[in-house]
């Protein structure tokens, strides 16, 4: 096979390059090593920023988005006994969009199969070579076979745990990484949101969040110890602890139900630089990773794969400003993000080995945000979406 691109994973990052670059008159193949039904039954958070939103309008995979999203114009912190709404549209014009993730995967699936364009479902042994030369290749085997793609470029997109970055040599790469001594223990439901929007609750006993992904199923954490179990929560010791970290009024209208879902992920944040190498490119998680606190990861990949799609456009238009800024261009935004997502996360977590200077700072930094213009403005600016 001969193509222009080479998207080696069929996330929504890989998905949505793919459609960018259909849009362009480029042509490519996404690469991905699972199953159609695989991908589509991973559960992910989805805030969207009004920039995704409009990114989706632009490539004609909005339609179901403006039926079934959920646009919030407001967010709660809760701290203190209260609740304090932060208007997102009266302080910044924008709002944010709760559609989930795999929801925008699917609808890009969608349109690039009614395209009749090729998406490789269960690749396996994924290897790339040759990109630091004019002509890379990506191999992989299928129902037995060994294929390989010829390709200009290759774009990886394929998550933290991927090949692409595996694939670039140690001494080209250099990471940061901060993990943080907790994690989410997260309950997915079919009940009604306890809210109309999200709330992040700073609380003595650990963070909390409410968040839903439509107005019959709710999406609940709470912040648990990184040794913690799933075993060791039932449903009603769940339940239990999300009532304690509310606002009591908001707690007695919380409506519990069997989980059809529950799991404890970690929080890190993490940057790999460059995200160029030669004829590769990462972009999304196979680059960065934030903590899910300031609801980031989907929209940084989205604007990664938006500066990809139109820096192969000038490419092929002529121009290799675009492939050669790239890396700078993405880790501008992705450090404002990382910024952004470790100072909510400070705001709003139980740190294990601070029970005094801490949360007294926390305390204070959570007043200023709720009674200065400037602080709840700031807040504002960030959550709905940095700029390009």
């Amino acid at each position: 096979m001969r193509v222009q691109v080479a998207i080696v994973g069929g996330g929504p990052a890989g998905h949505l390059l793919g459609q960018l670059l259909y849009k362009a008159g480029i042509d490519a193949v996404v690469l991905e090593q699972r199953s159609q039904d695989y991908v589509l039954g991973r559960i992910r958070a989805g805030v969207l920023e009004q920039g995704t939103a409009d990114l989706l309008d632009e490539v004609g995979v909005g339609a179901r988005l403006h039926r079934e999203g959920l646009v919030h114009g407001g967010v709660a912190l809760g701290f203190g006994g209260a609740h304090h709404r932060i208007d997102l549209h009266k302080l910044t014009g924008k709002h944010v969009t709760v559609y989930g993730q795999t929801e925008v995967t699917k609808d890009l699936m969608e349109a690039r199969a009614a395209a009749g364009l090729t998406t490789i479902y269960e690749a396996e042994h994924v290897t790339l070579h040759d990109f630091d030369t004019p002509q890379p290749k990506v191999r992989y085997t299928k129902n037995g076979a060994t294929h390989e793609v010829l390709c200009d470029f290759i774009a990886g997109c394929d998550g933290y745990h991927g090949v692409s970055r595996a694939s670039v040599p140690a001494d080209a790469l250099r990471t940061y990484e901060k993990v943080y001594p907790f994690g989410w223990l997260g309950v997915l439901s079919e009940t009604p949101p306890v809210s109309e929007e999200l709330i992040y609750a700073n609380h003595e006993r650990g963070f909390a969040l409410c968040s839903m992904r439509s107005h019959t199923r709710s999406r609940y954490y709470v912040q648990c110890s990184l040794d913690d179990k799933v075993e060791n929560w039932s449903d009603a010791a769940f339940w239990d602890e999300l009532r304690r970290r509310l606002a009591p009024e908001v707690a007695e209208t919380l409506v519990t139900g069997p989980s059809i879902e529950k799991s404890i992920a970690p929080l890190r944040s993490f940057v790999a630089e460059p995200m160029r190498f030669g004829r590769l490119f990462l972009a999304g998680d196979a680059a960065h990773i934030v903590p899910p606190t300031g609801a980031k990861g989907l929209n940084l990949a989205v604007s990664d794969v938006r500066y990809l799609s139109r820096a192969f456009a000038e490419f092929y238009g002529g121009s290799e400003a675009g492939i050669n800024n790239y890396s700078d261009t993405c880790l501008r935004r992705v450090w404002k993000a990382v910024r952004f997502s470790w100072w909510f996360t400070s705001l709003m977590h139980k740190f294990p080995d601070d029970t005094g200077f801490g949360p007294k700072i926390q305390a204070a930094e959570l007043d200023y945000l709720i009674h200065s213009e400037a602080g709840s403005t700031a807040l504002a600016e960030n959550y709905v979406g940095l700029p390009y």
